[in-house]
């Protein structure tokens, strides 16, 4: 099928729903952790809490992405749907997960949020590859993370700015601020209102071969087999970027799962205070539990609002990269080399930073890191895959980002980091190591159609 090439605004449509995913990403990325503290976690424990995001991403993408490539309506069209249920259940977990009266009612929540969050995400990573021709899929997956970078930042935010608003960051043991409650809220409306946008914006292509489509969709039991026919038959490069995304995700998933407690502790030196620690039976213990929680939740404001910067950077870096993908092609092995490389000095930095303010420099490079990491490999995927099983390819691709995930919550970070040391920081070097890695590992891809589109 020829495709025309697509201008700015309706890339932009088609991709906007990104926002409101995003949102749902950095708020359950920066703030579940101080959730979980909040509730009564153990530090030590946060890794394995955190395993529901993976493991419901291995099992849901390429179920989604499957059933994705199989669903036409002349209405709704292919991938659609699928952004709208995804975006309908997350925005319901996105609003009562700070509510939760429990530890393990959190960890739940968090399992529905990162599922449904998986059913939105899966099929707009396909929508970029169903809808460009082959010379704007670096453009359009850079648009993508260009909105990536502004979800990010404004969502990684959101629980100062409300609490700069007069909405209280203290509150009672076990319960979680306001300040909280309120971004989340703010996060589930933004979520629902920004996939409702590129539903009734964006229009998709119709199956090729309509005949062809209807035949493969009538055949009964195949998902199973397809999946492991796809995954035997899964092409060089994707099994070289398998590579690449293990060491990034563990490396990204060790920020989410322990960033709050690590800064918190080494750069703001106000950790989440233990209960036991203190007499809760007299006053002044019971005040002096409420002095050092008040201070943990506002230094994980500021931890939240530093984290913000990666987006920023994201988006700033992504923007640079739609510039230039619109009139060049990029060199997609080069650039993601280079960037996960400046993301590693980032994480090693924050042993070293002698104030917090300098996190402003570790989390820009985290940042440009990142903006490559959600367009690059993507990029190169999508050159090497049969359009036809582009959904499928791309869920696939997801136990890539998902297995190391499972590796790091299962004790792969708590063994890592212990080896240099027993201050949770010392996640952060394994996190920068990790990407350090991953950006030298880019050198194993060879395939010249991954590496820069060539129009034949």
């Amino acid at each position: 099928m020829n495709k025309r090439k697509l201008r700015f605004w309706e890339i932009w449509n088609m991709s906007f729903g990104f926002l409101g995913i995003q949102f749902g990403f950095a708020l359950q990325g920066g703030f579940m952790s101080r959730i979980f503290q909040t509730l009564g976690a153990d530090i030590h424990d946060i890794p394995i809490m955190w395993i529901a995001a993976p493991l419901t991403g291995l099992l849901v993408q390429p179920i989604i992405g499957y059933l994705s490539d199989r669903t036409w309506s002349q209405r709704w069209g292919r991938r659609r749907p699928y952004f709208l249920i995804g975006a309908i259940v997350s925005s319901i977990a996105l609003f009562f997960v700070p509510h939760s009266p429990a530890l393990w009612v959190a960890a739940g929540f968090l399992w529905i949020l990162d599922a449904s969050i998986n059913i939105s995400m899966e099929p707009f990573r396909a929508l970029v590859a169903d809808k460009l021709p082959e010379s704007q899929r670096s453009y359009g997956f850079v648009i993508q993370t260009l909105i990536i970078g502004i979800g990010t930042w404004v969502a990684s935010n959101l629980p100062w700015m409300v609490s700069q608003l007069g909405v209280s960051d203290a509150a009672a043991n076990g319960v979680v601020p306001m300040s909280v409650k309120v971004a989340f809220a703010i996060g589930a409306f933004v979520f629902l209102m920004s996939i409702l946008y590129t539903v009734f914006t964006t229009s998709e292509y119709p199956p090729e071969d309509m005949d062809e489509f209807l035949a493969e969709k009538a055949k009964k039991n195949q998902f199973i087999p397809d999946i492991i026919n796809n995954i035997g038959s899964m092409p060089a490069t994707m099994k070289k970027l398998g590579i690449v995304q293990f060491f990034s995700w563990f490396a990204f998933f060790t920020m989410w799962s322990l960033t709050n407690p690590a800064l918190t502790e080494h750069v703001f030196n106000t950790p989440a205070p233990i209960e036991a620690n203190y007499d809760m039976t007299t006053e002044t213990g019971t005040n002096a539990f409420q002095i050092a929680n008040t201070a943990f939740q506002k230094s994980s404001n500021e931890v939240g609002k530093y984290m913000g910067i990666y987006g920023l950077s994201s988006m700033v870096f992504a923007l640079l990269l739609a510039f230039y993908a619109a009139r060049k092609n990029i060199n997609r092995k080069l650039v993601h080399l280079v960037s996960l490389i400046l993301g590693g000095i980032g994480f090693i930095s924050m042993y070293y930073i002698p104030s917090p303010s300098w996190l402003i420099a570790s989390f820009t490079l985290i940042g440009i890191s990142w903006g490559s990491i959600l367009s690059m490999p993507y990029a190169m995927l999508s050159s090497s895959v049969d359009p036809k099983k582009m959904g499928v390819i791309m869920g696939i691709f997801n136990m890539f980002i998902v297995i190391p995930q499972v590796i790091a919550a299962v004790g792969g970070i708590n063994f890592m980091y212990k080896l240099l040391g027993d201050g949770t920081i010392n996640a952060m070097l394994v996190a920068g190591i990790s990407l350090l890695i991953a950006g030298m590992s880019n050198l194993l891809i060879t395939n010249k159609d991954a590496i820069s589109y060539n129009p034949k």
